[in-house]
């Protein structure tokens, strides 16, 4: 990509002007010497680079790498003695990495029309119905995405490690967008993300709002829930529309937030009528999902194809938006029926029909709920098996609530490996089994506890295999280690299931 350099005095003046400089600036800085980049690897530093050191594991190892290959100066909280580079103070490394990043990359957001979606569960669902929307609409072009599931720039594609990406890698995304051509980006936006300014300095087209449950609660994220609601409202600031649910919890509050700090409120409902779109008539037919939307411009009729009655409010909330983006009422309705998002309720079944797997990310107590409560009611007096874990060092409450749900559910949990990083696997699915009411035995090997879940019918079932989706990696350890997907491994086991029901 082409972009325009600046000289350190405008990275410096930036930084100043936003009251971010902890000190005074040293005497032997270059402040005309042109940047040519700003980078916190150290492996990617070239001459002329400006350096920053950030995260909880830096090292002092990684800023001496950094200028042997051509780094001139540095931003940190921090002096490092010894290392012959000039040093810019910063009160707040996280800001100064944010707008740092912005400025590189020359503020590409406000250039493209980005939509930023948070809350608790169907982040990733709504983000690919509208991705789905405006890639009919934009035909044969392509809308950009920057989710959990993976990323799309236009000039890079690949599958996701973080929700919302660290604010280098972001605004690289923001400028290989506008550099390929693209128009729109969706993208979902962590509580995290917000609460450690990653996404500050980018301008949001529209954004939505959710719902909002318990999640990500443990010293290490955030440590209470008013710290982690408050987090997603930042949201709100930066956008120059938003869309609101009106049926969440705490919907009086998140509307009222939003109207203070972003021009236009737009809201959906499944129950109040007064709501910008509102939806009624929910009904499944078949495999399909369908519903009549009211709304100033996009009423009618909508077809789900995605199964899951709890996707309606994730439909709602893409309409919501595509009124606010004033996209067509046809493209959303035929974006709407046509949509997919690769891990999410994707459904396979046996050839005599007694098993019905379903891969899903479910990975918290509100989106637990949602789905096996939907899973009862739309496969009523089918058992329900489930096979989960939790992540290592991460909103550690989930082991007592994803154990607590599925115990009153299913008939059979099945616990296993889900990220365990440095935590031990075994450790983990021993806490979460100490909270299932169920049946359940503790698998670690992720590919075997599907192949027991998957050959262990012997009556109608429904197997739940959440948390993974369609990822390739495990993190085991600081590494991600390749891997089947959940996908994989149950097409391969049904496979097996049919040829032994055959024989």
């Amino acid at each position: 990509m082409d972009l325009t350099r600046f000289p350190l005095g405008d990275y410096c003046k930036l930084l100043d002007g936003l009251g971010l400089l902890s000190g005074p600036l040293p005497a032997g800085l270059d402040m005309g010497r042109t940047v040519e980049l700003v980078s916190c690897n150290s492996r990617e530093a070239v001459p002329g680079t400006l350096f920053l050191c950030k995260g909880a594991h830096f090292k002092a190892d990684y800023l001496a790498d950094a200028a042997r290959r051509g780094a001139f100066a540095y931003v940190s909280e921090r002096p490092y003695p010894g290392t012959g580079l000039p040093c810019v103070l910063v009160k707040d490394m996280r800001q100064a990495m944010a707008r740092l990043a912005v400025k590189y990359y020359n503020d590409p957001s406000v250039r493209l029309k980005v939509i930023g979606i948070t809350g608790t569960k169907g982040k990733s669902t709504t983000a690919y119905y509208l991705k789905s929307v405006l890639d009919g609409y934009l035909a044969p072009r392509r809308c950009g995405v920057i989710s959990s599931i993976g990323t799309y720039d236009g000039a890079e594609e690949f599958e996701s490690h973080l929700t919302t990406p660290e604010p280098l890698d972001l605004q690289r995304h923001f400028a290989n967008a506008l550099a390929s051509g693209l128009e729109y980006v969706v993208m979902e936006v962590s509580s995290q993300a917000l609460k450690y300014h990653r996404t500050l300095g980018t301008r949001f087209a529209a954004a939505a709002f959710l719902n909002i449950g318990a999640d990500h609660i443990s010293p290490i994220e955030h440590p209470d829930f008013d710290d982690y609601f408050h987090s997603k409202l930042k949201l709100f600031a930066q956008a120059d529309q938003c869309c609101v649910n009106l049926d969440c919890e705490h919907a009086g509050e998140i509307l009222e937030a939003a109207r203070s700090a972003c021009p236009t409120v737009f809201t959906f409902s499944r129950r109040d009528p007064a709501a910008s779109v509102y939806a009624h008539d929910v009904r499944k037919v078949g495999e399909d999902l369908l519903f009549q939307a009211e709304g100033a411009r996009l009423g009618g009729n909508y077809r789900l194809t995605m199964p899951g009655l709890f996707n309606v409010d994730n439909a709602l909330a893409a309409i919501a938006l595509c009124q606010g983006l004033g996209l067509p009422p046809e493209a959303v309705r035929t974006g709407l029926a046509q949509a997919r998002a690769p891990g999410r309720m994707e459904v396979f079944s046996s050839a005599d029909g007694n098993v019905t797997a379903i891969v899903d990310y479910a990975h918290n107590r509100m989106s637990f709920e949602a789905l096996f409560r939907s899973t009862a009611q739309e496969y009523p007096g089918r058992r329900i098996v489930a096979v989960f874990g939790c992540p290592g060092k991460k909103a550690l409450d989930r082991r007592r609530d994803l154990g607590q749900v599925a115990g009153q559910y299913a008939g059979l949990v099945l616990l296993t490996e889900e990220d365990s990083g440095e935590e031990d696997t075994l450790s983990i699915c021993q806490e979460i089994a100490e909270h299932v009411a169920c049946p359940c035995r503790i698998e670690p090997n992720r590919g075997e506890a599907i192949r027991q879940a998957v050959l262990s019918c012997r009556e109608p079932a429904v197997l739940l295999i959440t948390g993974k989706g369609a990822e390739t990696r495990q993190k085991r350890g600081l590494e991600y280690i390749d891997t089947p997907s959940d996908v994989d491994y149950v097409r391969a086991f049904l496979q097996e299931y049919d040829a032994r029901r055959g024989r």
